[in-house]
C-alpha cells in the first residue's frame, strides 16, 4: 500500500495532504511529494495527515527528513492530525515540528480559514487523489 497526496499553495502557506499508509513502501513517494513542495512554494508547510490511516517508523523518519529538507530551503514544517496510533519523536538534530490537532487549527494558527476561496490558490495532486466532483 502507498500514499496519495495533494499540495495546495495559498497565501504563502503550503498544505501537503497525505492519504493512505506512510510505510516503508511509501517513503520514496512521500519524498517526491516533498520535492514538489520545495520547488513550488514559499513559506511554512502544513502536512495534513487527516486522511492518513497509519504510519510506520520509516514513515515517521520520512517526516523528520522532510522537516530538515524544508529547513534547508528556509521553510518550516508543521503537522495537522497525526495518526492516533503513533506519536512523532524527532531526533535531537531535527528542526522543531509544531503539531496541530487538525487542519482547521493549523490554518487558524496562520490566520487562514479552511475552505476560503483564496485568489491565487494553486493545487497539484497524484492521480489517485479524489477531485472535488468525485464522491469521497
Amino acid at each position: 500500500m502507498t500514499i496519495d497526496w495533494r499540495y495546495t499553495v495559498e497565501d504563502n502557506l503550503g498544505i501537503l495532504s497525505v492519504a493512505g499508509y506512510l510505510g516503508p513502501e511509501a517513503v520514496r513517494r512521500f519524498g517526491g511529494a516533498v520535492g514538489w513542495v520545495v520547488a513550488r512554494g514559499t513559506g511554512p508547510v502544513v502536512v495534513d495527515l487527516t486522511e492518513l490511516r497509519s504510519w510506520s517508523a520509516e514513515g515517521q523518519l520520512a517526516i523528520t527528513e522532510a522537516a530538515r529538507r524544508l529547513a534547508d530551503a528556509g521553510r518550516s514544517l508543521e503537522l495537522a492530525a497525526i495518526p492516533a496510533d503513533g506519536s512523532l519523536v524527532p531526533s535531537g538534530d531535527c528542526p522543531p515540528i509544531p503539531v496541530h490537532a487538525d487542519l482547521a487549527a493549523a490554518l487558524a494558527a496562520h490566520g487562514t480559514k479552511d475552505g476560503e476561496d483564496t485568489e491565487g490558490r494553486q493545487e497539484w495532486r497524484t492521480t489517485g487523489w479524489p477531485t472535488g466532483d468525485q464522491a469521497e
